[in-house]
């Protein structure tokens, strides 16, 4: 690693991302250029080979090696713990960073002391916006969420504009106070984060960065979106290789993001109406997975949070 104190720990979870990692890494590698940086791959058992490429970073990246799938938030944690920069830059594999990301994400953290976390405007491969800002999840969130076809259909409703942030508002504001950020890709303050102990990780996978946010906020910090920062994801391409399991994932932590931040108490009434509602929409989409005429490459619909 680098001999002076690193600006920036990059945090990359990896399972099975291919040549993706690489491209993932080759982008911050080059926003950092010049300089210190480090930055850890923790693999969680991948099968594909991926997790050596982050060998070809040395030495200022780290493999870490798990010798099964822990889930994406422990997996994090375990790079924060041996994290040194003040700020970290949580990203999946599966995302590259344009030019001027981390220059813009920083130097809003940098112009305000209580934002704890940034994060950019995340793109599809073809350009399009993939509204990775959003409202706090509510029982509404699975109808007008950022896939949800009533939230195409309906996008001027409110209900539709709290779920996923207008871009027409984030045009004309250089940053905008969010209720949470996709965890995609997200530049944070590593001391807001080891004050909230990093992600829940009872999370496997899926809903942890909008309980983590929910967390920072509560201790009175807040998280901004910074459109003049971007980033390409190519949304699903870990989740492709273990469909069903993601998906119910996606569900089961739905269900403990809603117990634990909308209905909770252990006999409030709206728990049971939730896990009904969401076992019978998990059936159902492993249904519709699993039919002859499912096309294999399809990005799964849980790898859009909502």
């Amino acid at each position: 690693m680098n001999a002076s104190a690193p600006e920036l720990t990059a945090i990359l979870v990896n399972y099975n991302a291919g040549d993706e990692l690489r491209t993932a890494l080759a982008s911050i590698a080059a926003e950092m250029a010049g300089r210190a940086w480090d930055g850890f791959v923790v693999d969680n058992a991948s099968v594909d080979g991926s997790a050596a490429i982050a060998q070809e970073f040395r030495p200022e990246v780290t493999l870490v090696a798990n010798r099964e799938n822990v889930g994406f938030g422990r997996a994090v944690n375990q790079a924060l713990a041996r994290a040194r920069a003040p700020l970290v830059l949580i990203m999946n594999p599966d995302c590259r960073l344009q030019p001027g990301a981390v220059a813009a994400l920083s130097g809003e953290l940098a112009r305000h002391a209580q934002c704890a976390m940034t994060g950019p405007r995340i793109l599809n491969p073809d350009g399009s916006v993939q509204g990775s800002a959003r409202g706090d999840p509510d029982m509404l969130t699975g109808l007008f969420g950022r896939s949800a076809a009533l939230r195409r259909r309906l996008p001027w409703l409110p209900v539709a504009r709290r779920n996923v942030v207008d871009e027409t508002v984030a045009e004309s504001d250089p940053a905008v106070v969010v209720d949470w950020l996709s965890g995609a890709c997200v530049l944070a303050r590593r001391d807001a984060l080891a004050a909230v102990g990093g992600f829940d990780e009872r999370y496997c996978l899926y809903w942890e960065d909008a309980d983590l946010c929910r967390r920072l906020r509560a201790r009175g910090a807040h998280v901004r979106y910074v459109p003049a920062a971007t980033a390409v994801h190519r949304v699903g391409h870990s989740s492709r290789t273990a469909r069903a399991a993601s998906l119910r994932a996606f569900h089961q932590s739905a269900y403990l993001y809603y117990a634990t931040h909308v209905a909770p108490g252990a006999f409030n009434p709206k728990r049971p109406l939730a896990r009904t509602l969401l076992a019978v929409r998990c059936w159902w989409l492993l249904r519709a997975a699993s039919a002859p005429s499912a096309s294999p490459t399809a990005d799964p619909p849980v790898k859009e949070r909502a």
